[in-house]
C-alpha cells in the first residue's frame, strides 16, 4: 500500500494528511499496519478554538505513541480568508495543500495521502452541479493525481479511501478502537456541503440505499468520457458544431494561484471559470457578434473589434471566440488576444481558465 522508491529500490516515505477525524485517522492506522513509511501532517486552522487544539493534541499524541514523525502547524484562516476576499473553505484548502507540498519537499516525503471517502466525492459531485460545472467537475476525485497547487503539481496525491463509504471507516474505526474526533462544525446548517450532507443524502437513501456507489461508478464513467474528450481535442471544453479552423490552444481549468497577476502575460488569457458558464462554448465570428472589452468603457461589435485591430480576412475566418451560454452573441474572450469584463478575475474568483494559445 502506497509504497514508492527510487530508482535504486530504496523506497519513499508517505506524508499523510492527518486532520483527527475518523476518515484520517484510519488512514494513519492504516499505512501503520502495511508497513509504509509515513509522516502526519496536520492543520489547525485556529477556527473552532478548543476543539481545534483538541484535534491537534489527539494527532500528536498518537504519532508520539506510534513513533511516527509528526509535521503540525496553525493557520489564521479567517484573517487570509478576508485578506484575499475568498471562502475559509478555498482559503483551508489553499493553505493545506500548499503547507502538505512545503512539508513533502523539505523532508523528502515521496507522495502525500489524504482521506477524502466515497461520501465525499458524491457530495463534491452535487454541489459541483449545483453551482455550475464542466466534464472535469463532474469526473470527481481521482485516487491518483497531484498536489492542486501549480507550485507543487510535481507532487503526487492518492486518495486510498476514495472507495469506502464513511459508514464503512466509521465501523473499522470502532472495531479496531481507533482514537477520532469528530467536527461540531459537520453539524451546522449554514454550510452548503452540511446541508448536502445532512439534509438532501438522506433523501437520497431513501430513494437508493446504494446511492453513493450509484454516483461513484457515474463519476468513473464521466471520467472516461473525460479522457477521451483530452486525447482527440485541444481542450477538454464542448464547441460549437461547425468545423473549427486549425488554431491551436489549450484550455484548463484550476484554483485561483496565490498573488495571480491581474495582467495577463502575452498569448494566454486568464479569466473567472464561474462567469464564463458551466459549459464554455468555443466557435468562431458570426455577424452581430460584440464584446465589452476589458478596460474598455462599453461594449464594442466584434466586426468593429476587427476593425480597430487590422484583422485581415483570413484572420477573422480562422479567429476563435469564447461564447457567453447566456447570450450567444456575446463574447467572453477572443483567443490569444482579450476577454470580456464580464469575466475578470476579481477578489471573489474561487477558479480560473487558462487559454493559452490562439491566432
Amino acid at each position: 500500500m502506497l509504497k514508492l522508491s527510487l530508482p535504486d529500490g530504496t523506497p519513499l516515505p508517505v506524508l499523510a494528511g492527518v486532520s483527527g477525524g475518523a476518515d484520517s485517522m484510519c488512514l494513519a492506522t492504516l499505512l501503520k499496519d502495511s508497513g509504509t513509511r509515513f509522516g502526519i501532517a496536520h492543520c489547525n486552522f485556529s477556527l473552532r478554538g478548543e476543539e481545534s487544539d483538541s484535534d491537534e493534541a489527539l494527532v500528536g499524541q498518537w504519532a508520539r505513541e506510534n513513533g511516527i514523525p509528526f509535521h503540525s502547524v496553525r493557520f489564521r484562516t479567517a484573517e487570509y480568508a478576508s485578506q484575499r476576499g475568498i471562502s475559509i473553505e478555498m482559503a483551508a484548502r489553499e493553505l493545506r495543500y500548499r503547507f502538505f507540498g512545503n512539508t513533502a519537499r523539505e523532508y523528502g516525503y515521496g507522495c502525500v495521502a489524504v482521506a477524502h471517502n466515497a461520501n465525499d466525492n458524491a457530495e463534491t459531485l452535487i454541489l459541483n452541479l449545483l453551482r455550475g460545472t464542466s466534464l472535469r467537475g463532474i469526473a470527481g476525485m481521482k485516487a491518483a493525481g497531484s498536489i492542486p497547487d501549480p507550485e507543487f503539481s510535481d507532487i503526487p496525491l492518492v486518495r486510498p479511501l476514495l472507495a469506502f463509504e464513511r459508514e464503512e471507516i466509521e465501523a473499522f474505526a470502532a472495531l479496531r478502537g481507533i482514537p477520532y474526533r469528530t467536527d461540531s462544525t459537520n453539524l451546522l446548517p449554514d454550510v452548503k456541503r452540511n446541508k448536502i450532507r445532512n439534509l438532501v443524502f438522506p433523501v437520497f437513501r431513501e430513494i437508493n440505499p446504494s446511492f453513493v456507489r450509484t454516483l461513484g461508478r457515474d463519476m468513473e464513467r464521466f471520467s472516461e468520457a473525460l479522457e477521451t474528450v483530452l486525447e482527440h481535442s485541444p481542450s477538454s471544453v464542448e464547441k460549437d458544431p461547425e468545423p473549427l479552423p486549425s488554431v491551436r490552444y489549450t484550455v484548463t481549468e484550476e484554483p485561483r494561484p496565490e498573488g495571480l497577476a491581474l495582467k495577463q502575460p502575452p498569448g494566454t488569457l486568464i479569466l473567472d471559470a464561474e462567469k464564463a458558464g458551466a459549459t464554455p462554448i468555443f466557435g468562431h465570428w458570426k455577424a452581430g457578434d460584440w464584446i465589452h472589452p476589458l478596460g474598455a468603457p462599453g461594449k464594442k461589435k466584434l466586426q468593429d473589434w476587427f476593425t480597430d485591430h487590422h484583422f485581415t480576412p483570413e484572420m477573422k475566418r480562422r479567429a476563435v471566440l469564447l461564447r457567453d451560454p447566456s447570450d450567444e452573441r456575446r463574447i467572453l474572450a477572443i483567443i490569444g488576444w482579450c476577454i470580456d469584463e464580464k469575466v475578470k478575475v476579481t477578489a471573489a474568483t474561487e477558479r480560473i481558465l487558462r487559454i493559452e494559445g490562439g491566432l
